[in-house]
């Protein structure tokens, strides 16, 4: 029988888990209104900046549902931990790697092309993360409390906003403008790697859901029709 202290570790393994992803997706939101279409699109008159930070921007929307499909496929068929896992891996490494990004005025064309890449790897890690922190929690909880505990990984989303937010504001009163132009705005994408690494700790402890083990169990999973699959 599961015991409290799982239930414990369940629940926060699926909003320490959304938090951390949604402080991802939600700093970059913030960098691309201040800083990025200066920095990463300085070719191109100030309107033109901004408009080219939006686009990139919005590449995560694209990219979404496509890790959704990815990792919904592979959640299915390697289980839910283990996708989860790789889909925080890929958030983090995608946002840690937007602080060590260089600029337009370093290398040119490869900066915004290097920033949409990163971006693209955000919106697909979370694309992924949605659903299989849902099922994390739904499948693990008790029939009379699956509405309770599918509360929990939509709570990370509002966390992750006034997480992302509440710490640019900070950085923004304690460095002046150039500062923060010049290299305050990384410090946000590299303590992704401290948040990235407490959502790694909490998930490893996991064990797969019973859903999927009585599934495996019973040789009841998705099986694929092509050596491709």
């Amino acid at each position: 029988m599961t015991t409290l202290a799982s239930h414990r570790r369940i629940l926060a393994a699926s909003l320490v888990g959304t938090a951390v992803e949604f402080y991802d997706f939600y700093i970059y939101a913030t960098a691309a209104a201040l800083v990025f279409g200066p920095l990463f699109f300085s070719g191109q008159s100030a309107s033109a900046q901004l408009l080219l930070s939006y686009a990139t921007f919005g590449l995560a929307f694209v990219a979404r549902p496509v890790g959704a499909i990815v990792f919904g496929h592979f959640g299915d068929r390697i289980g839910r931990k283990s996708t989860l896992v790789a889909s925080l891996l890929l958030m983090g490494g995608s946002t840690v790697g937007i602080a060590f990004l260089p600029t337009y005025a370093q290398v040119g064309w490869i900066a915004p092309a290097l920033l949409c890449l990163m971006r693209l790897g955000q919106g697909l890690g979370l694309g992924g993360e949605w659903g299989g922190a849902a099922l994390l929690a739904v499948e693990n909880a008790p029939p009379h409390r699956k509405n309770t505990w599918g509360m929990f990984p939509p709570l990370g989303a509002p966390v992750g906003f006034l997480a992302a937010n509440g710490l640019f504001l900070i950085i923004g009163l304690v460095l002046d403008e150039a500062q923060f132009i010049a290299w305050g705005w990384r410090i946000p994408f590299l303590l992704s790697t401290i948040l990235v690494g407490l959502g790694l700790w909490v998930r490893l402890k996991l064990t797969e859901t019973p859903a999927f083990l009585e599934a495996e169990a019973t040789e009841a999973l998705p099986r694929c029709r092509s050596r491709r699959c």
